[in-house]
């Protein structure tokens, strides 16, 4: 899952980055309104953390305006003011929950994981590609009647390669969906993870389900 953090208190941007990066979750930070608004529109985010006081562009204009550009993600609101009328201008604004600072990281790791529970049948349903199963709420692997241990980065990778079965995927796609924005798209991280994954399901199993684009990066397809 990865998240968006629009912030500009960089003490508790990183804060929140810290411990959901803990959870398992891949995360981007902007802190200022433009910025955010520019990485919500041109990433895919399963949950974006807004604050309401910005810099540049204030929380709910960067709110309407994804709202206006069809971004669904759902957004969890952060402000330090506590009134009815800001949460029900917040909400009609857009939002889909509302936290109020200071919070403990509990509660808004708990709001986050409602808002990603949140998400269509499709995006929880059960993954297959040939034998290989994967369950993205159970959090586990199958192939054939035989479980698979993955880690958390190893998971990812593999639901992102079974949710885009048969699509060429780029290296640059891939780490900016696995990883984030800022990572160091020259690394060799992406080939050493999909060998980790093809050590564990496809070495001793067929078909081969993970393939080589030469010069483009890999795809995922029962041949």
């Amino acid at each position: 899952m990865k998240i968006l953090i629009v912030e500009d208190e960089k003490k508790v941007a990183n804060f929140i980055k810290k411990g959901l990066q803990e959870e398992g979750y891949v995360v981007d930070m902007a802190h200022n309104g433009e910025d955010g608004l520019t990485l919500a529109t041109e990433s895919v985010y399963d949950v974006i953390i807004l604050d309401i006081y910005l810099p540049k562009l204030d929380g709910l204009a960067v709110l309407r305006m994804l709202r206006e550009e069809k971004v669904t993600t759902p957004v969890l609101l952060l402000t330090v003011r506590a009134t009815i009328e800001d949460k029900v201008l917040g909400l009609d604004s857009g939002a889909d929950d509302y936290l109020t600072k200071p919070f403990a990281f509990r509660e808004l790791l708990a709001r986050v994981r409602a808002l990603l529970r949140r998400r269509t049948d499709t995006d929880a349903a059960v993954l297959q590609v040939a034998d290989l199963v994967l369950d993205p709420v159970g959090h586990t692997v199958t192939r054939g009647k035989g479980r698979i241990e993955l880690s958390l980065k190893e998971f990812s990778l593999l639901e992102y390669f079974m949710r885009n079965a048969g699509r060429v995927l780029t290296r640059t796609m891939i780490i900016d969906h696995v990883w984030n924005y800022d990572f160091d798209n020259e690394t060799n991280v992406v080939d050493v993870y999909v060998n980790y994954l093809r050590r564990k399901i496809d070495a001793d199993h067929e078909p081969k389900l993970i393939h080589t684009v030469r010069g483009v990066g890999y795809v995922m397809k029962a041949e």
